[in-house]
């Protein structure tokens, strides 16, 4: 009776083995699930023992399969829920469940988020400076050694300094180095012209440091200014700032890695990669500590302790720089450092 037919779902019909689709509609009729065409031809018929219902999945279409392996598909999954559910069969799987969207998620990612910020701001440093201490030399002379070639191969050039100006800035730099830890055998003085990096100077981890041409004619003939500033970088590789700043940099690459999985070689790019070194800035304790040491190293060495202060000038008055960050990609934040270093310098008198 047609009292008695209920329509479950539109949807297609797929003929036993075939490609092909049919419009059609599910159809429950005396105690038989019917796919049936929209004018009323049957096409396949069963119990509903005998169907084979697939399980949802998000808003994948339902597939109710017939003995004869013909198949109805419908996009209305509600509808087969209930349909199934008025019959006291299970409707929806476990996986379908576990997909929707739960309140326990949020927690969950705030954990996450939590869990990071913990590494980030107590586990890391503690492992960074674990790191440092049991470090053999041959790291910081691998890092440094693939640092200076790859910005031999992609931004310096052979420096063009004159051998008479190179050997007055060496003269200079050994008066410091003499001084400090490792004395001149522990550092080495490597010119460059800087090309597209311009006027820099900055420390590799093993104590080679680099000085581009761009910076020694920004100075002038002011070679003691220059010493000054060599003696800061010596205060970094004396400190080990710039194995810190990588070992760190390191880490965050790995914690990024452990909450979204697998983002390349970014561990290895740091650490063997010159551009990432540059790009790598020193805090602001780390640039005070280069300061200070700066200041005694050229106080031990005869020279103006308080020369560094010329250089921040020079970067004021040359490069228009007022702001918080300086030229030098390593060296950020040149206000209020002066007056540091001349306070600093006064009270070691």
């Amino acid at each position: 009776m047609a009292s008695e037919e209920e329509v479950i779902a539109d949807g297609d019909w797929y003929p036993p083995n075939s490609n092909g689709s049919i419009a059609a509609q599910l159809v429950s009729r005396s105690g038989e699930v019917i796919a049936q065409a929209n004018e009323g031809a049957v096409h396949s018929v069963a119990p509903l023992a005998a169907l084979s219902f697939s399980s949802r999945v998000g808003s994948i279409p339902r597939r109710v399969t017939f003995p004869d392996c013909s198949v109805f598909e419908t996009r209305d999954n509600d509808a087969v829920d209930a349909f199934l559910q008025a019959r006291g069969r299970k409707a929806v799987s476990r996986a379908y469940h576990l997909e929707k969207f739960h309140p326990r998620i949020l927690l969950f990612a705030l954990c996450v988020v939590l869990l990071a910020f913990g590494i980030y701001r107590y586990a890391l440093p503690a492992m960074v400076e674990v790191a440092v201490l049991v470090t053999p030399p041959v790291v910081p002379q691998l890092i440094s050694s693939g640092a200076i070639n790859a910005l031999d191969n992609t931004a310096f050039s052979p420096s063009r300094l004159s051998a008479d100006r190179q050997q007055g800035i060496l003269e200079r730099f050994e008066r410091v180095a003499v001084n400090a830890e490792g004395g001149v055998r522990g550092y080495k003085l490597n010119f460059r012209s800087g090309g597209l990096i311009g006027p820099n100077a900055f420390a590799l981890p093993d104590g080679n440091i680099v000085l581009t041409d761009e910076l020694v004619e920004l100075a002038g003939g002011d070679t003691e200014m220059i010493a000054a500033v060599l003696a800061h970088e010596i205060g970094h590789v004396e400190h080990k700032h710039s194995l810190r700043q990588i070992y760190r940099a390191a880490g965050i690459a790995g914690l990024v890695m452990l909450i979204a999985g697998d983002v390349g070689s970014g561990v290895e790019d740091v650490l063997t990669q010159g551009g990432g070194l540059l790009a790598l800035s020193y805090s602001r304790s780390a640039e005070s500590e280069a300061d200070r040491r700066s200041v005694d190293l050229m106080r031990r060495s005869g020279m103006d302790p308080a020369a560094i202060v010329r250089f921040f000038d020079m970067i004021e008055t040359k490069l228009g720089d007022h702001s918080e960050t300086s030229m030098l990609s390593t060296h950020p934040g040149t206000p209020d450092r002066k007056e540091a270093i001349l306070k600093y310098a006064g009270n070691a008198n």
